[in-house]
Formats: C-alpha cells, structure tokens, sequence
C-alpha cells in the first residue's frame, strides 16, 4: 500500500466538470492498493497519517496534527502509484489491487478518518482532475505491507 500525502491549504476533485469534493486547511492523500494488501495495512497507515504532526504550531515548528488543527481530508484513489516502469517505457500496474478489493480498502481507510477529522472521496475509478494548493510544500511518502509500515 502507497501513499502520497501532501498538506494543503485547499483540493478538490471534479469528476467531468462537475466538482464533487472539497477541503480547506487539511491534508490531500493519494492511495494506491496493492495485490495482497490487507485491513492492517490501512490500519497502520490511518494512524500514522492521523498523528504525524507536520502543521505548525504558534512557534512556526511542525508540531500539530491534522486532528490537532481541525483539518481535513481528502482521500483519492491512485492506482498509479503502483506503476512498474521496470520494462521499456509503458507503465505495469500488474501490482494494483483488483478494483473491488482496493475500493473496500479505501472506503475502510475513509471510515477510520472520519471518526477523527472530516472527509472528502474522490469517485474511485473514475478519470478525475484533482487542484490543490500546496501549504509548504508538504508531501510525505508512506508505505505497508503485512501490516508494518517500511521506510
């Protein structure tokens, strides 16, 4: 499991031209779910992300969580983090969950956020345009396996 995580001060997510999701002051999260990836792996995942303290705090140091500042969340689906580029020049996403395994995952990976800070999806599977504005810039790189997280 891979995710990119990027503190923002505004995303969204529009679907066509239609918007369908929003966030001010919180945290845009791209997920990609790999073959065998398991409810551990979104477990471990959820409260890393929940506690890392990459906001400021009065001090200007990064001290304060996205719970601690009352942020959100956006959360989209990005298979193509798993791409292989191993062979020639055509990504592989031969590593990506099936879609109806990943999307359970993904919507496990929402429920646990929701019970701490609030929530935006993307629509999973379909071609989305996501904007943000970057607040640093922040980005994060994490990933689980077997229900550890692996630097």
């Amino acid at each position: 499991m891979k995710v990119v995580i990027q503190r923002v001060d505004s995303s969204s997510v529009s679907v066509s031209t239609e918007e369908i999701a929003s966030i001010n002051n919180g945290l845009l999260i791209l997920w990609g779910v790999e073959v065998e990836d398991t409810i551990e792996d979104v477990n471990v995942l959820t409260e890393k992300i929940l506690n890392l303290r990459i906001f400021s705090d009065e001090e200007g140091k990064m001290n304060k969580s996205v719970v601690d500042v009352g942020g959100s969340i956006l959360l989209v689906s990005q298979f193509t983090l798993l791409a292989d580029v191993s062979k020639g020049n055509r990504p592989s996403f031969i590593k990506s969950e099936n879609p109806d395994n990943a999307k359970l995952l993904l919507k496990s990976a929402a429920k646990k956020f929701s019970k701490k800070v609030e929530v935006q999806e993307g629509e999973f599977g379909s071609f989305m345009k996501v904007e943000l504005i970057n607040d640093g810039p922040i980005t994060i790189l994490l990933e689980a396996k077997n229900g550890k997280l692996n630097f």
